[in-house]
Formats: structure tokens, sequence, C-alpha cells
């Protein structure tokens, strides 16, 4: 994890920011904002609680142990996962883990039901086609959504990510996210990050995922 310095009072001011741009840009509905500290040491995760945020997500399994064994914070915060997420790694976050938000295949959904089960989830879409990136394809999520339930697991709504590039490019993907969770009768879509939040909020999202717009430029690995 880095150690790059984080500023609190700076945090706090980012937060203020953000959520003048949710309530700008989503005046009808109530969006929550995911505080994403990969990459970062525990005092984002710190810097984040004290400034009224409680959702922390993730990418990477040995980040969230490592955080999660140092921290002790004053309010408690809720997990989200977001990254690919290989199968042998859900062992190891079982029990830490809040919401699995980047589930996206049958395999996954078994050991997460084996190792946590009544688990949370999302069930993640590939909206861009590109493959570095996670997700099903969108002919695919309603399956893995009957696969969730009939596994025991909450399926609480679908996630993408936009594709790189400029976030007028994400609409297409965000509208389709959100007409298939309306089919499926799922309340939430985690949809719009720091550069495409706007388009996302636009479209539907119920739930934004920042980390940049937060703590700044993230390191690299």
């Amino acid at each position: 994890m880095s150690m790059v310095p984080i500023d609190p009072a700076l945090v706090a001011q980012r937060v203020d920011q953000l959520r003048a741009r949710v309530r700008a840009g989503a005046p009808d509905r109530q969006v929550r904002i995911v505080a994403v500290t990969k990459g970062f040491g525990p005092e984002a995760v710190v810097a984040a609680s004290e400034a009224g945020l409680n959702l922390v997500g993730e990418n990477y399994a040995q980040e969230v142990v490592a955080k999660a064994e140092v921290l002790h914070l004053d309010r408690p915060v809720e997990w989200h996962f977001l990254g690919r997420l290989q199968r042998n790694k859900v062992r190891s976050l079982a029990g830490l883990i809040d919401v699995w938000q980047s589930v996206d295949r049958r395999e996954l959904v078994d050991e997460i039901a084996r190792r946590s089960p009544g688990a949370r989830v999302f069930i993640q879409a590939n909206l861009s086609g590109e493959s570095h990136k996670g997700g099903a394809a969108l002919p695919e999520i309603a399956d893995l959504v009957g696969h969730a339930l009939s596994a025991g697991l909450m399926v609480e709504g679908l996630m993408g990510v936009g594709p790189d590039g400029p976030a007028e490019a994400a609409r297409i993907g965000f509208r389709s996210l959100v007409a298939l969770a309306d089919q499926l009768g799922l309340p939430e879509r985690s949809i719009g990050m720091t550069d495409d939040l706007e388009v996302a909020l636009q479209e539907g999202s119920t739930m934004i995922r920042v980390g940049s717009g937060l703590f700044g430029p993230r390191p690299a690995r």
C-alpha cells in the first residue's frame, strides 16, 4: 500500500464538493458514495469515515485484509469488494466483506455462497467489451442473478464500469444496465466513478464509486 500522505481536511472538503455534484446530478433520489481506497493506506479509510462516508471500496484482497487488521474506527464501515475476484481469494475475505460488487460468473457465486451464506452481492456487467475489465455480458446477467438467488445470496443490484475514454462514451452502457436492473426488479445500480459520474447520475445511478476524486491521484502499484 502507498505511503502517500492523506490530508483529512482536504478529503472532507472533497466529500462536500462530491455531494454537491451528486445533488445537482440526481436531485430526485438518494445516491450513496463508495470511497474507493485501493492503493492508499488505512489513513484513507479513516479520513473517509471521519468525513461521513461509511461505504469503503477495495479492489485487492490483500489490501482489505491488511487494512482490516490495523484499523480501529470510531464508527463501523461497510466494506465493498469491487475488483476482479479470484475464487481462491473468497475464503480470506469471508467475514470481512459486507457487499460483493464484482460477482460475474457462476463459480464465484457458488464459492461466495459456500464461504459467506446469505451474502449481499451485486452482479457485475461488462459494459464496454474491454477484456481487461471484469463483468459478464449483458445477456448473461439474468441467468447469473437467478443462480445467485437460488444459491441463497441477496442480490441487491447490478454494477458496471464505463469504458476508457470520454465520459459520454459510458452513457449507452449505463443506460442498458439501468434498464436491465429495472427488468429484473433490482433497486441498486452501482455505476459512475470520478470522471463519468455526471453521466451515470443522469442515467439512474444509485451508487457511485470514487477514489481519486477524494484522495488524489492513485500511485502506481
